[in-house]
């Protein structure tokens, strides 16, 4: 279907494929290189698969897409009909994509405005429905921008992990570097800050340090209408738990995803994972 405005994001944003159908919205991959192989994220390697690899310590890293993969997706999007496109991305802390994403930007065929969300995952991908929204109720490009910025300042992402050895390996740490020393002592709880990974809390066990992030969550939330995502790494039965006292207990809770985070953020992540993410609507 042609529209005024066209979504694009990438695979970090970690979508229900249904909404990304529903609303048209195209996810341009980045791409993981396990061993010597490199391989699109969505399509050519599942998470699982990148867990199983990071158990047996085999060497695993991310990449992100080429401009020219972008410069496609543009012309393809103006191809159908759009005359102006929003491309939302992962926070350029973390990857390259931003820039890649600029880059081809220059060349499209229609303006595009690209936006660094400093989020990941549905945090980013509740950037990217607010802006499919507001497109298709015949908003402007400047007004879907809007909107998807609006979305992220209202949005907070927390996460635990199990250790912080994947993290520190592929550079994502930030300010939580001052837990390394003692990361054997204590489970931590990270937050996104300004498109960063930065330490929240030091618990001392696995268990208090989910409850505990279900505490935050639930402050966070409060009682005003929010969407809620729980994620995962091969960690299905908390991300259950946790999903169902998420129901219980957040009253203005309007939808709630639960799902595995896809390979680029669980490489950099490992197994065990469990990140909420609370975005007011």
């Amino acid at each position: 279907m042609s529209r005024h405005v066209a979504i694009i994001t990438d695979s970090t944003a970690y979508l229900p494929a249904q909404a990304m159908e529903r609303h048209g919205i195209v996810a341009v991959p980045l791409t993981v290189v396990l061993g010597d192989e490199a391989l699109e994220e969505g399509t050519e390697i599942s998470a699982r698969s990148v867990a199983q690899a990071l158990q047996k310590r085999r060497p695993v890293t991310t990449s992100r897409p080429a401009p020219e993969d972008f410069a496609a997706a543009y012309r393809a999007a103006a191809e159908a009909g759009a005359d102006g496109i929003v491309s939302l991305h992962l926070s350029s802390e973390f990857s390259g994509t931003y820039d890649a994403a600029v880059l081809a930007a220059k060349e499209a065929p229609v303006p595009v405005r690209v936006v660094d969300t400093g989020m990941v995952a549905m945090a980013l991908g509740f950037c990217a429905l607010a802006a499919a929204d507001t497109a298709e109720a015949g908003g402007t490009l400047d007004e879907a921008v809007a909107a998807a910025e609006k979305r992220a300042q209202g949005t907070a992402a927390y996460f635990y992990v199990d250790t912080l050895d994947y993290l520190r390996r592929g550079g994502r740490i930030g300010a939580a570097q001052a837990l390394l020393g003692s990361a054997l002592a204590v489970k931590p709880l990270l937050q996104l800050d300004g498109g960063r990974i930065e330490l929240r809390e030091k618990v001392r066990t696995a268990s208090k340090a989910i409850a505990r992030l279900e505490e935050i969550v639930v402050e966070r939330a409060g009682a005003a209408p929010v969407d809620v995502a729980v994620h995962h790494l091969a960690a299905p039965e908390r991300a259950e738990l946790l999903s169902e006292r998420l129901r219980e207990r957040v009253p203005g809770l309007v939808d709630l995803h639960v799902s595995e985070v896809g390979a680029v953020i669980g490489a950099h992540t490992g197994p065990g994972l469990l990140g909420v993410v609370v975005s007011a609507r």
